[in-house]
């Protein structure tokens, strides 16, 4: 089992990757938005969560929110909601979002909860499933997922993809536009899967979802910790709710701006730094898999993805482990060094003896799981063994495409291709591929909103902390600053000059800083660091 640190590494990994569906209702002027009061006026019913081995003290509840803010009277979700209460006098409550999009709140506070119990010092400690995800209406795109991987591989052949959706003719072959033809059938089955959720699943929506949870709490205003996307959730949140941002907190900085095609390049760079470090690293170790040697670990890897691909070994459920999937998992173990010495053992097992159990422990791509049902039809809230397994991917290819315009044309993707492909290829010869394929993956979407590029800019709130990682792979520091300078003066940077995707959990003198901030408006100097060994 992952430790809970290495859990919310694999959660806050996820901003930069799959792409996806539906397009949110953007904000509209005050005076045009329809009456919500009964969802502001709810009260949230705590009690001891279900299931075994729990922490003590742990409780949940659920919030209820309209599918579409646009006609609240048209359908509802319920939210799933979890809380540590607060040890002594409380002064209202420090809402968290640990990252994807698409991880689930609930399992990752009981998981991880003792990162936070500083906190219960003065708030009550609460999460929750975002709408799509966990047990609040889970998305899925049903058992079209591998398909789709396929379809989007650049270095696959086109006619193999062709075949695998619709036994495209042979002189199809060498056209990409059999592959996309793929990619709009798994929107369609992501649609079919999802249910009325989809459409109204992106930021937007999920931040007004945060002022529905704010007033059911009853705090007049919304003090807050995101890690990774929950960073673009706040920055939405404050930009819609200036009035009602209280005390936030923004750590491993998301862009508000780039497309994702750069944002992926931005990723590959990221994990190719991260795994040269890890392979320096793993080759001072006699029994690190790819020798004692980092250049020609290098070279190791490479051709371990390259048979792998060309002949897949079996793993979980008889399905096939690819050389792509083994990129998927080594991508998502670099996100924290804590990890690194469970990678180093689960590449020695793969490479020695053939055993995936190891590696696919990092593997969160859920494409090679059975499928489960979605949403239930009245929006109820899921039992947890109900949850789709492609649950992860499915809402964070919809969250994503869903806060971004971007759609080219069949036409644009053709004639763009090889220049993208060199591009990334460049970026990382081991990341490059992966990152690619998974860039296309919004095509077939509708547009999602422009609002976040637009309008999310000089928000006039309190003062908000921003912090940094100078060595973070999927969330660059110069995100940090450029959305520093998007949201104006009420931005403040805290400079963390370590490793790792974001700070709280790794870096002791982050963690006093954010909790002097959240608890006693203690707000470090804009600019002010924290050391790489503090």
């Amino acid at each position: 089992m992952l430790s809970t640190r290495q859990r919310r590494a694999f959660t806050c990994a996820m901003t930069l990757a799959l792409l996806g569906a539906g397009l949110p209702s953007v904000a509209t002027a005050a005076d045009d938005r329809p009456d919500l009061s009964r969802f502001h006026d709810q009260s949230i019913k705590w009690s001891a969560c279900p299931g075994d081995g729990l922490p003590d003290g742990l409780q949940c509840g659920k919030v209820t929110v309209p599918v579409d803010y646009a006609k609240p009277t048209e359908g509802t979700l319920d939210l799933a909601m979890a809380r540590f209460r607060a040890t002594g006098e409380s002064r209202g409550s420090v809402l968290l979002n640990f990252g994807g999009p698409g991880g689930p709140g609930v399992g990752e506070l009981a998981d991880g909860g003792e990162d936070f119990m500083g906190l219960t010092n003065g708030y009550d400690v609460v999460t929750f499933d975002p709408r799509g995800v966990g047990r609040s209406s889970p998305v899925s795109c049903g058992e079209g997922t591998d398909d789709s991987a396929e379809a989007t591989d650049p270095g696959q052949d086109a006619e193999a993809e062709a075949e695998a959706e619709s036994e495209a003719q042979a002189d199809e072959s060498d056209d990409p536009r059999a592959a996309l033809e793929v990619l709009r059938k798994l929107a369609a089955d992501c649609a079919e899967h999802s249910g009325p959720v989809l459409p109204h699943i992106g930021t937007v929506d999920a931040a007004r979802d945060l002022d529905v949870m704010r007033a059911a709490l009853g705090d007049k205003k919304l003090n807050y910790l995101g890690f990774s996307y929950g960073t673009r959730l706040g920055a939405v949140y404050a930009a819609q709710f200036p009035d009602k941002t209280g005390r936030m907190v923004l750590d491993g900085v998301d862009t508000l701006t780039e497309p994702l095609s750069e944002q992926g390049i931005t990723g590959a760079q990221g994990q190719q730094t991260a795994l040269e470090d890890f392979l320096d690293w793993c080759t001072e170790d006699i029994n690190c898999a790819f020798g004692q040697d980092s250049r020609s670990a290098r070279e190791e890897v490479l051709r371990l993805i390259g048979s792998l691909d060309e002949a897949p070994v079996p793993a979980d459920f008889g399905m096939p482990f690819s050389g792509q999937d083994l990129v998927g998992a080594i991508g998502q173990a670099l996100y924290s060094k804590e990890l690194w010495p469970a990678l180093s053992q689960a590449l020695t097992a793969l490479v020695q003896d053939g055993d995936t159990r190891g590696i696919m422990s990092f593997y969160v791509g859920g494409s090679s799981l059975p499928h489960r049902d979605g949403p239930r039809e009245d929006g109820g809230l899921v039992d947890e063994g109900e949850i789709p397994l492609d649950n992860l991917p499915a809402a964070l290819m919809a969250i994503n495409c869903a806060d971004d315009p971007d759609r080219p044309t069949a036409d644009q993707v053709v004639e763009d291709l090889d220049r993208l492909r060199a591009r990334y290829e460049q970026a990382s010869p081991v990341f490059g591929r992966y990152r690619l394929a998974q860039a296309l993956m919004c095509y077939g979407r509708p547009k999602g909103t422009s609002y976040i590029r637009e309008e999310v800019r000089d928000v006039d709130t309190p003062k908000m902390l921003l912090v940094g990682t100078r060595g973070d792979p999927a969330t660059p520091y110069r995100w940090t600053t450029e959305t520093a300078d998007r949201l104006g003066p009420s931005a403040v940077v805290l400079d963390n000059k370590g490793e790792g995707h974001t700070g709280y959990s790794s870096s002791k003198c982050v963690h006093r800083k954010v909790d002097d901030f959240l608890l006693y408006g203690q707000l470090p100097a804009d600019g002010s660091s924290c050391g790489s060994e503090d």
